[in-house]
Formats: C-alpha cells, sequence, structure tokens
C-alpha cells in the first residue's frame, strides 16, 4: 500500500498548526479550512456629540476660566468690567440690556456653554456657527418682552419668543426673515439637533444651544425674570415640536 505524505508547510496551512521548531504557521489571507473567505470587522462608530436639552439641575455657576475672542482674532483671557469707564474697553462690552455689537465674545474650554455675569460663553469646540448664535443672542440678552418684538425688523428695543430665537439664528446667517412660532414648528430639520435644537408650538418658542437654554418664558428658571436670557435647561420639553438646523 502506498502512503502519501503531505509537506509539513502543507498540513500548517491547513490546519493552523505549529510546527516541530516551535514557528506559527502564516495563515493565508482569503484561506480557511471551510473555504470560506472572513470578512474584515469595521471600525466602531464615533459616538455622535449631542448637547443636553433636559436637565434636573437649575444651577448656572460656573467658576472656570473664561476667555474672550478679541476684534483681531485673539483668545484672551476675559477681564469682566468692573466700572463704566470699562464698559468701552476691549475686554468689557455693554451692560445686560442695551442691545449693542461691542459686547465681550465669550469662550470657555470644552463642549458646553456657561452663563458668565448674565451673558453665555461659547465653548471653544463647538462649530463657529454655534459660537455665533450664542454671542448674538448676548447682544439682546436683559431686554424686555415686546410681543411682535424682533418681527417687523430684526433691529427692536424689545423681543417675544420668536423674535429672539430669530435674532439669534439671523446671526449665524441661518435665517434671512424673522419666524413665528407657528413657522419654526415646521422649519428645517426635525428631531435634536447636535448643537442646536428649537421647541415651538402654536404659542411660544425656545431654543437651547449648546447645553444653555435661549428663552424669554421664567418657566423652570429660578430668577423669573422675562425677556430674553440665558436660562438652564427644562427637566422636559413636552408639547413642543423639535427642531434644528441642519447639520447643527
Amino acid at each position: 500500500m502506498l502512503v502519501a505524505v503531505g509537506s509539513p508547510a502543507t498540513a500548517l496551512a491547513i490546519t493552523g498548526g505549529v510546527s516541530a521548531g516551535g514557528a506559527s504557521a502564516t495563515i493565508v489571507p482569503g484561506a480557511s479550512a471551510g473555504g470560506a473567505t472572513p470578512t474584515a470587522t469595521p471600525p466602531p462608530t464615533p459616538k455622535r456629540h449631542t448637547a443636553p436639552v433636559t436637565a434636573k439641575s437649575r444651577s448656572l455657576l460656573y467658576k472656570g476660566a473664561v476667555y474672550e475672542k478679541t476684534v483681531t482674532g485673539q483668545v484672551v483671557p476675559y477681564v469682566a468690567p468692573q466700572t463704566p469707564a470699562e464698559l468701552t474697553s476691549s475686554t468689557g462690552g455693554s451692560v445686560v440690556g442695551v442691545a449693542a455689537t461691542t459686547k465681550p465674545e465669550l469662550l470657555v474650554p470644552g463642549a458646553t456653554a456657561r452663563v458668565v455675569n448674565g451673558l453665555a460663553a461659547a465653548p471653544m469646540s463647538a462649530p463657529a456657527a454655534v459660537q455665533e448664535i450664542i454671542w448674538t443672542g448676548n447682544q439682546i440678552i436683559g431686554l424686555p418682552y415686546i410681543f411682535g418684538g424682533g418681527h417687523a425688523s430684526f433691529v427692536s428695543p424689545g423681543y417675544d419668543c420668536s423674535g429672539t430665537v430669530s435674532f439669534a439664528l439671523h446671526g449665524a446667517s441661518l435665517l434671512s426673515t424673522p419666524m413665528d412660532s407657528s413657522e419654526f414648528m415646521g422649519w428645517d430639520s426635525g428631531g435634536v439637533g447636535t448643537w442646536v435644537t428649537i421647541f415651538a408650538n402654536g404659542g411660544h418658542a425656545y431654543m437651547t444651544v449648546a447645553g444653555l437654554r435661549l428663552d424669554t418664558s421664567a418657566a423652570d428658571d429660578p430668577s423669573d425674570q422675562q425677556g430674553p436670557r440665558w436660562r438652564p435647561l427644562r427637566p422636559a420639553n413636552a408639547g413642543y415640536a423639535v427642531r434644528h438646523p441642519t447639520a447643527l
């Protein structure tokens, strides 16, 4: 009887074993005992950052570092104005409650916006459009609530709820004409956004931006102050259509 004996290399290629010398066999890509071609495991999908839209805490306290983007584009430590003369300095800006383009463009590290002396500081890691929404919203913080304010024109001595949202979005070139709350119910993309989310129904509208709420209503806000302000996130947002700017 003749017995055919294969070479050691052939046996190792089939069985995946180890030679007598202890060296591991090399598995040829595409080869397997069953003949099936192995497939590569795709890399895991990175987790999408999504700014929160609800929170149990009503505290806006922040004690971390704060910076300011100057008119030349430099980022420097922020020094809050202490006297009326400092309100026009390079690190000052106008007082809360006065619409002005001189309010400082504040920045904080990380991905969450923070309230600093009534104004919102934009997260450094946020897209430029998100930072512009925040800095634009700051210009009307503290102005009074006026029904219809901000609809005949973006420039107004006071703003209502949807006028406030319209003004902030306009600052990032996301809206060319003011809209009322009913119009926001079907605006742009549906659902919660990555950075910006708008909540609207037939009677009210507000928005969350990078973890802060821009709203004229004092609901769920211990300050109990009306008019455009940065406020804590609500514990829930039931009863509203949920929209967001595409890609934000």
